[in-house]
């Protein structure tokens, strides 16, 4: 199984930092008994791994060579691979970038590295081949790409940080085949590449026949790109609450 992760981002709503965003120190972690500091990307590579996840593949910008240097060629059992988005042409672009490295009947997971969410075990939730959407309530999703599913769990419909969005249920990660991954990137090249955001493509997706699915079954999300949600992951992580989850 596979998990991509996308880390092109220029991180420009947290800047200035000396290093990628996705090592900024969140939490905390025990190495030979010591507590060291943890990156914020390490928690989404934690619940992939859970997941059974055995190959990682973080798609980077040109200047992200610390990222390489932090994880290196593993981490557990799960190898490691790198591919490179050269410009920051949004998520899509970035998913796509991991196209030729998965098979149509492999697993993917997809995660976002500037993100901590519970349950640890959330991805486990996902199952199938077909696309399926983690969700987790949020008190403000018109921040995010807010999914509007029925009682089934079938996903009608994604609001792109839309003002008043009808739901306060947003997607922290996704599960799909890697036939469906091909699918979806040969509906983007068919509309000019133009999506940006996954939630767009997936809303053409969806009106083409499309099988979507969602599980509501996050219970806290922090986005830790943004100042605000640093501060409130931080304050989460800290609690002994946190600490047990």
């Amino acid at each position: 199984m596979w998990g991509l992760i996308p880390a092109a981002g220029l991180g420009t709503r947290i800047q200035p930092l000396a290093f990628s965003k996705e090592l900024l120190p969140v939490g905390s972690r025990l190495c030979d008994g010591i507590e060291r500091p943890k990156a914020v990307s390490e928690f989404v590579v934690e619940r992939m791994l859970r997941a059974g996840v055995d190959k990682l593949c973080f798609v980077i910008s040109p200047g992200k060579a610390d990222i390489v240097r932090y994880y290196g060629s593993g981490i557990g059992d799960a190898q490691i691979c790198y591919v490179v988005q050269p410009d920051a042409q949004g998520l899509c672009d970035a998913l796509f970038r991991a196209l030729p490295l998965v098979r149509p009947d492999e697993a993917v997971l997809v995660g976002l590295p500037d993100t901590v969410w519970f349950p640890e075990d959330g991805y486990t939730h996902l199952e199938g081949e077909v696309l399926s959407f983690l969700l987790f309530p949020v008190a403000h999703p018109e921040l995010f790409d807010a999914v509007l599913c029925d009682d089934a769990g079938r996903v009608q419909q994604i609001q792109v940080k839309q003002e008043g969005a009808a739901t306060h249920w947003v997607w922290g990660g996704f599960r799909l085949s890697g036939r469906v991954l091909s699918e979806l990137h040969a509906l983007w090249v068919e509309r000019g590449c133009s999506d940006a955001y996954v939630g767009t493509l997936v809303n053409e997706y969806i009106s083409r026949g499309g099988e979507v699915r969602a599980a509501r079954a996050g219970s806290s999300y922090f986005d830790v790109g943004t100042l605000d949600g640093y501060r409130h992951a931080m304050q989460s992580l800290a609690s002994p609450l946190a600490a047990a989850t």
